[in-house]
């Protein structure tokens, strides 16, 4: 029988899932038991500490048991942390270095949401594709730039490392996990019994882009202000690099360098949210919102509309403002 570790890192962390995880993987353990098959897993709780509180001391967390009493696991769960990313890793060094020494000794490891920092922070994701909340992106590029940060994809899979995007997004990781150590039968099993969509793949459409501004470079932080402030007009890149006298190529690779985004996707994604709002909160037809956000030709507006957030103007309208006319 396989060992799959769900850690508790220090501090006041995500609670929602680390139960979620547990409830998802007992389930599919006992749903293989009840179908007559030995149950795969070993599934424990492992922490560095002997209770972890949470909410403020709301609700606590006692581990089934220490990570230094476990020798070797086969998969360990890293639940999302809170949003001050630096503390939450400077308290688990311990935890950290014990991650890094099991995926050394063949382990995989899967990352819910904001986890995928102190997975970065072990070095384990330099040179490898990695999702996280959308939310977190700016201050996880900032603090890793080595990792190929993919933030539209909802869960990704290299070389024994699973990560996955935001919030209650873990839920379809789970789902993921299941039927790559179980089977696809169980996983639909529990993507039915726990009502979760079960195969999606993007978060783009629950996105709000706000834009990477932690880089410090002062050129790209004018030029991001710029195409900000101008989302009617059709910005020539060329036009952009000699507004501040600089040669295309090194504009590119500066932008691409801060944002990471070249200029042209940055300036498709800062119209894409102006033109999201104004699906969301008025009645403004889909011609009426294209030109408002620099597009004057309706087919590429719907495709890098849909390259963007995984569905058409008209599907997003539809989700996102039940009052607009149809």
């Amino acid at each position: 029988m396989k060992h799959l570790t769900i850690v508790i890192p220090d501090g006041d962390n995500n609670l929602s899932s680390i139960v979620g995880a547990y409830e998802l993987l007992t389930t599919a353990n006992a749903h293989w038991k009840e179908t007559g098959r030995k149950e795969p897993f070993i599934i424990q709780l492992a922490g560095i500490t002997e209770e972890v509180k949470f909410e403020r001391g709301l609700f606590s967390v006692k581990p089934h048991t220490y990570i230094s009493a476990i020798a070797k696991t086969n998969l360990i769960i890293i639940p999302s942390l809170n949003h001050d990313y630096q503390q939450a890793i400077k308290g688990n060094d311990v935890l950290i270095d014990w991650i890094e020494k099991q995926y050394k000794d063949g382990a995989e490891i899967a990352t819910i949401c904001t986890g995928a920092f102190m997975l970065a922070q072990a070095g384990l994701l330099d040179g490898k594709s990695c999702s996280t909340h959308w939310a977190a992106a700016d201050s996880f590029r900032h603090m890793f730039p080595k990792v190929n940060l993919q933030i539209d994809k909802l869960i990704t899979d290299e070389k024994g490392i699973y990560t996955n995007g935001g919030a209650y997004s873990f839920l379809n990781l789970l789902i993921y996990l299941i039927e790559k150590y179980y089977d696809r039968q169980t996983a639909i099993y529990c993507a039915k019994l726990f009502q979760i969509e079960i195969d999606r793949q993007s978060q783009s459409a629950f996105t709000i882009f706000t834009g990477q501004k932690l880089h410090g470079d002062e050129m790209v932080e004018k030029a991001q202000a710029y195409i900000e402030r101008n989302l009617q007009e059709k910005i020539a890149v060329d036009d952009l690099s000699s507004r501040f006298s600089i040669g295309r190529r090194n504009f590119d690779r500066r932008f691409i360098k801060a944002t990471g985004n070249t200029p042209v996707e940055y300036a498709q994604r800062v119209k894409i949210e102006s033109a999201k709002k104004a699906f969301e909160t008025s009645r403004k037809t889909i011609n009426e919102v294209m030109y408002e956000v620099g597009y004057s030709d309706v087919k590429a507006f719907r495709e890098v509309f849909r390259k963007i957030t995984g569905m058409s103007p008209l599907e997003y309208r539809g989700k996102y403002n039940k009052d607009a006319v149809v």
